[in-house]
């Protein structure tokens, strides 16, 4: 496996937990922080948790040969 592809997916399961905490601190915090930040704290988390899940399985086909 090339060497910077574990680097990659390190930062990208530290940046989905980094935007999940930021959303729960929205919510906990609520008003008009969570009305406008909220929802798209969210859909960054969402988007940043589909890339994970492509670095890794980008990491296990480049770990198969």
């Amino acid at each position: 496996m090339e060497s910077y592809v574990p680097f990659i997916l390190a930062a990208a399961m530290l940046a989905v937990v980094a935007v999940l905490f930021a959303g729960l601190f929205a919510m906990a915090r609520g008003g008009e922080f969570n009305r406008k930040y909220g929802n798209k704290l969210m859909r960054w988390r969402v988007a940043l948790q589909g890339s994970a899940i492509l670095i890794f399985m980008l990491a296990m086909w480049l770990s198969r040969g």
